[in-house]
């Protein structure tokens, strides 16, 4: 199931987790180049919570084409968590590129840098690989954790891309959810009418003789025992490799 169809039969939890919250760099006035945020290579990714709901634009000027609208909270009314591609200064304005959570999946827009809050850092990579039904977690380029998983069936696949793990959300009516799921920015592209627009969880469930298989409508599902100890390992903000 897709965690945005979690909403009703969850209460939120905490939204912390995240790596230690550093200071948004310094404006450079006039300058036009892009400064990365987020390096891959180095196994640096940086993230940030809306602060005031604005609009992604293609451009980093404010009469640029809207791209998608931002919101402050996810439709499980936790804050709305960006993964920070680029920074530009045009103008004396700050803009950074985001990775949008919309569809089509892999959308990007410039965004005010004041409308969002303090950079996060994270040096941990979830990597879904659909071929082999597994899961790992890096922390700094090592693995750390590995998972059988559930994906998506071939009718409702789990979506390819890049993505961020955006809230952690519990206390679940539906034990098929189990212990504890993790929403992500991916967002399904074949059922798109679920609550808040099919966004992609990864969660625990209570069948885990079903593992690992095609057994989902999109989510990604491991055992119980599994998500606990991922819950562990990765904080907010980590980025999520679908392949």
């Amino acid at each position: 199931m897709a965690a945005a169809a979690l909403a009703a039969a969850m209460l939120p939890a905490a939204a912390g987790m995240a790596a230690g919250r550093q200071p948004a760099p310094p404006a450079d006035p006039g300058a036009e180049e892009d400064f990365r945020l987020s390096r891959p290579a180095q196994h640096v990714w940086r993230w940030a919570f809306v602060d005031r709901a604005t609009h992604a634009r293609s451009l980093p000027t404010a009469g640029a084409p809207v791209v998608a609208r931002v919101r402050r909270r996810t439709p499980e009314r936790t804050p709305e968590a960006l993964a920070l591609l680029d920074r530009r200064s045009v103008g004396g304005v700050l803009w950074v590129r985001v990775r949008l959570p919309v569809l089509p999946n892999g959308t990007t827009g410039w965004v005010r840098r004041d409308r969002l809050g303090g950079y996060d850092l994270v040096r941990t990579h979830l990597i879904v690989d659909r071929a082999r039904l597994t899961a790992r977690l890096e922390r700094r380029g090592r693995t750390v954790f590995r998972a059988r998983i559930g994906i998506g069936e071939r009718r409702w696949p789990t979506p390819q891309g890049s993505f961020i793990v955006r809230n952690r959300l519990s206390g679940f009516e539906n034990p098929l959810y189990g212990a504890l799921a993790f929403g992500t920015s991916a967002r399904s592209a074949t059922l798109t009418d679920w609550p808040g627009g099919g966004f992609i969880g990864i969660h625990g469930t209570n069948r885990p003789e079903l593992l690992p298989g095609r057994v989902s409508h999109g989510c990604v599902r491991m055992s119980d025992r599994k998500i606990l100890a991922l819950d562990r390992r990765m904080p907010i903000g980590t980025p999520v490799s679908i392949r």
